[in-house]
């Protein structure tokens, strides 16, 4: 008598749950919304090579989250393009400076 009481309550809970899913009225999302484990410390204002070591991402179940990675390096890109530019507009107005300050002398 009990199991038949059990197994029909079961039964009912299910037909509910599915009903509910079906309509729309239970929420059955099976892929939540990521969860970062990890401080982002970011990049700062103007990085140093020591900054790019500290940047870490959150993981996804076949690795790095993609876009996270494509973002931080995109500004690392632009940044270090931005520096390059600068550096060799100086160089350019003050050729003598550059070749003293430059070790390797070009």
């Amino acid at each position: 008598m009990v199991p038949d009481v059990i197994l029909v309550l079961v039964a009912v809970a299910l037909v509910v749950a599915v009903l509910g899913v079906a309509s729309g009225r239970l929420p059955a999302d099976p892929m939540s919304d990521p969860v970062h484990s990890t401080p982002d410390p970011g990049l700062p204002e103007r990085p140093l090579s020591t900054d790019v070591d500290a940047v870490r991402f959150d993981t996804a179940l076949r690795g790095y989250r993609m876009d996270d990675v494509d973002d931080r390096l995109e500004g690392l890109r632009g940044d270090l393009a931005e520096r390059e530019r600068t550096l060799a507009r100086l160089r350019a107005e003050h050729p003598a400076e550059a070749a003293a300050g430059d070790p390797e002398g070009g």
